[in-house]
């Protein structure tokens, strides 16, 4: 997963509408401290602990002022958490320690912000797994007996 751009109010509305847990980080382009932090960002998109569970957005706040406004953004980087579609938590500024610790307590349990394809796959997993088992469980409840 990459940190996606929101170009719109509209992209916003639906990418938090579409996603269980979302971290929204608002930047400048002329910030020195939202560039410092945009590369570790990016690797937590990147990591498997947080990629497929949490989606990883971020705005211009220059090229998209009415979004700013509208989440009252007021200095950068400001790093906003949306969990099913509501406003949960924030944070300011570029430090990575705190980030990490806000991410990690939003971070949903393993599964609940897969697409679909990635939720199809799993469950195509699952059964797989469960067939290769079910002999050997048939034979240990027959034990048990």
């Amino acid at each position: 997963m990459t940190v996606h751009i929101i170009d719109s109010v509209d992209q916003f509305k639906q990418t938090i509408a579409k996603n269980h847990v979302v971290l929204l980080d608002a930047f400048a382009t002329w910030c020195g401290p939202c560039k410092a932090i945009a590369p570790q960002v990016a690797r937590w998109a990147q990591d498997p602990e947080y990629k497929g569970k949490t989606y990883f957005a971020k705005f211009d706040v220059d090229a998209v002022p009415d979004l700013a406004e509208k989440l009252g953004i007021r200095a950068m980087p400001t790093f906003v958490v949306f969990k099913d579609g509501e406003k949960v938590d924030e944070f300011l500024g570029a430090n990575p320690p705190a980030l990490l610790n806000l991410l990690k307590k939003y971070n949903p349990e393993k599964g609940e912000n897969m697409d679909a394809a990635e939720a199809a796959l799993a469950a195509d997993k699952a059964e797989s797994s469960d067939k290769a088992d079910s002999p050997a469980t048939a034979e240990s409840s027959t034990k048990n007996e």
